[in-house]
């Protein structure tokens, strides 16, 4: 055929409107797809559906046009339509050819992209990074003497925390850089990780009073060098150190700095070179990533130690703290009065010392959250500290934790989106996301961000212990025990020896769990308190599960005795106070133990913390389905099973499915109603 007839047939039968008209369409739904099927939970494969079809689609549209006109009278053949209604002779044969070439080069290529070769998924595009934004990976320690790595680590710390008090700046916290070598080989996929465009890598080498720290700035895209320089100073001059790096860094990222910014990167904290290490020794304790008894304990003696040597040290006032209501929170410090009073005098010190301190003001913030409840207060308090912070995902996070505690669920979620922003591989925040998830029982998200967790640091206890919880929860037992059964827990771990516990009790084989029970008790760790004898209940309802009644009654005894030692000091301890309620429930004494649970209940009221109030909540239902109290223990349980908290007895709220397994409840299987909130009907 004539190419000018081809194309003046292609005019006249609108296959090039046809052509126009379907593309714009096609691009629309393609669009309208990838933003809106994500938002309703579509899968990714119902979007690639979409455009497969459009694109299968596209020729036939042509063929279509070609073949049939759409004319007044309806659609007819092209052949039985006269040429002079055509109304696409105006348009020139050259642009014609240009239009149809264009548009098949598009869809061409956009095809290829989104089902070439090892295309698996949906091409999208990485959010950019900015180019203000930079790590600082760990610092080698090049020092003789091994132990001064708490140094290299606190020079680091140091020079990261002057950079992150620059808002211009996105700088990633020390939590997510620790995982990686001073000086790893992959630097742009490393930057990639972490979502940084700059990194920074250090050596510090100490000896005596001299000091030696040899820095490098490196642009990762490239893996070009920036900026070097080695400073050599006494160890008096370290902090002029610390403060020239991050002048240095801020100028060659073209950052922004205040005049207020650069007083707080020129902050020289302590005059004290003896409370500087006491400071620095503390604050690679509180650095660690999992929070035990024994790190807490030894971050508070140095701490301690470091305002000792130097009452001004608001720095090491804040730090103190704010180790303690941490501490304080999460029981890893036995959550007496004297530790409060601790906690807030450290704080207010600071803060008289300097006012403008974000870190104390950080520290009362959290003060007022953990140790008071006080959550109008401590949103003040951190939503300031933020301000002087900006680049601090510690303070984001304790965002997240009030707004947890208050029931706040979507707003706690996207504080947890915005500190992982800053710290994408932070383990102890992405785990407590993974609490918030466990909490309001979306188990598989959970588990998602826990094997985040484990990308990160695949041996790492705790976390396996938290996945092995949700197995429990959803009654899958033998997953459970899979995934408990390579662990190797020491003594200290007394929470992985606990979810043992409670895993052989549901599988009803408690006997092989006995043995190492008694192993660890015959030795206790004083750092652990109370805790030795909640581990001591366990036992006891191992052996009592085993059929040993004298074991577990003498048990239950001396953890009530053991327990009742620490209940002066810990007077609103409602976790203390419900494990002397379940001691006293084991012994049989009904009166005390329901006393008790109530007790436990009015020391931390569901109204004023609605994750972990429920908490006593549960161990009335126990103590009641144990004593006869039917009644009280179904009403209790029906409630229970709608309230988002943390569980008692492991970190899930209580499931049917473990309703089903746990034989403690085995005194309502009888009841119509227990079975029926067993079923989960």
């Amino acid at each position: 055929m004539d190419p000018k007839k081809f194309f003046g047939e292609l005019k006249r039968r609108n296959v090039y409107k046809v052509a126009v008209a379907y593309a714009v369409v096609a691009w629309l739904m393609i669009q309208a797809a990838t933003q809106v099927f994500p938002f309703f939970e579509i899968p990714n494969w119902a979007i690639r559906l979409v455009v497969l079809l459009l694109i299968i689609g596209f020729p036939v549209a042509l063929v279509f046009a070609w073949a049939f006109e759409l004319t007044p009278e309806g659609i007819k053949r092209a052949e039985d339509v006269d040429p002079s209604q055509s109304i696409t002779r105006r348009t020139g044969r050259t642009l014609d050819f240009l239009i149809i070439g264009i548009l098949l080069l598009v869809i061409g290529v956009f095809a290829y992209q989104r089902f070439g070769p090892g295309q698996k998924a949906l091409v999208t595009v990485p959010p950019a990074i900015p180019e203000k934004s930079i790590a600082v990976l760990s610092f080698e320690n090049l020092s003789e003497d091994k132990a001064n790595a708490y140094f290299a680590d606190g020079v680091q710390d140091e020079i990261l925390t002057r950079l992150s008090k620059i808002a211009d700046l996105k700088v990633i916290s020390r939590t997510s850089t620790q995982h990686y070598k001073s000086t790893p080989e992959n630097l742009p996929e490393i930057a990639r990780q972490l979502g940084v465009a700059h990194i920074l890598e250090g050596r510090v080498q100490k000896s005596g009073d001299a000091v030696r720290v040899n820095v490098q700035l490196i642009k990762a895209a490239n893996d070009s060098h920036l900026w070097a320089e080695t400073f050599d100073r006494k160890l008096t001059d370290i902090f002029s150190v610390e403060s020239e790096v991050a002048k240095a860094i801020a100028e060659q990222l073209r950052a922004r700095l205040t005049g207020q910014e650069e007083q707080v990167i020129a902050a020289k904290p302590t005059d004290n070179v003896e409370a500087y290490d006491a400071y620095l020794r503390g604050l690679a304790y509180s650095l660690r990533t999992q929070r035990t008894p024994a790190n807490s304990l030894d971050a508070q003696k140095y701490l301690r130690e470091a305002v000792q040597l130097d009452p001004k040290f608001a720095l090491a006032w804040s730090l103190l703290s704010y180790t303690d209501a941490v501490g304080y929170h999460t029981m890893n410090l036995q959550p007496t009065l004297a530790l409060r009073d601790e906690t807030r005098r450290a704080a207010e010190t600071a803060l008289t010392l300097q006012p403008a301190l974000g870190e104390a003001v950080l520290a009362k913030g959290y003060y007022h959250y953990a140790c008071l409840k006080d959550y109008d207060s401590a949103v003040r308090y951190l939503e300031q500290a933020h301000s002087l912070l900006p680049n601090n995902s510690r303070i984001l996070q304790s965002l997240a934790d009030v707004e947890r505690t208050r029931g706040q669920w979507d707003r706690s979620d996207a504080y947890f989106n915005e500190a992982e922003r800053l710290d994408p591989r932070d383990v102890l925040l992405l785990t407590q996301h993974a609490l918030s998830l466990i909490v309001v029982r979306r188990f598989p998200e959970a588990l998602r961000k826990l094997d985040q967790v484990l990308d990160i640091t695949p041996d790492d206890v705790d976390t396996s212990v938290i996945k092995a919880t949700i197995a429990q929860a959803e009654g899958d037992l033998p997953r459970a025990a899979a995934l408990l059964a390579p662990l190797h827990p020491n003594a200290h771990d007394f929470g992985a020896w606990e979810i043992r516990t409670y895993q052989a009790i549901l599988e009803r084989q408690p006997v092989p769990v006995i043995p190492r029970l008694k192993e660890i008790l015959a030795k206790p760790d004083p750092a652990l308190g109370f805790i030795n004898g909640e581990l001591r209940l366990w036992l006891g309802w191992a052996q009592e599960a085993a059929g040993d009644h004298a074991a577990a009654q003498e048990s239950w005894r001396q953890a009530r005795s053991e327990l009742e030692s620490f209940l002066k000091e810990q007077p609103e301890n409602d976790q203390l106070i419900g494990d002397l309620a379940l001691a006293n429930m084991g012994l049989g004494n009904k009166a005390d133990a329901l006393a008790l649970a109530e007790r436990a209940m009015a020391a931390n009221p569901v109204e004023r913390d609605v994750v972990n109030g429920p908490f006593a909540l549960e161990i009335l239902a126990r103590v009641a389905a144990q004593t006869g109290e039917s009644d009280r223990a179904i009403a209790v349980l029906q409630k229970l099973l709608s309230t988002p908290y943390f569980g008692a007895f492991t970190t899930t709220p209580l499931t049917p499915a473990l309703l089903r397994l746990d034989p403690m409840f085995d005194p309502l299987r009888n009841d119509p109603r227990f079975q029926k909130l067993a079923s989960g009907k």
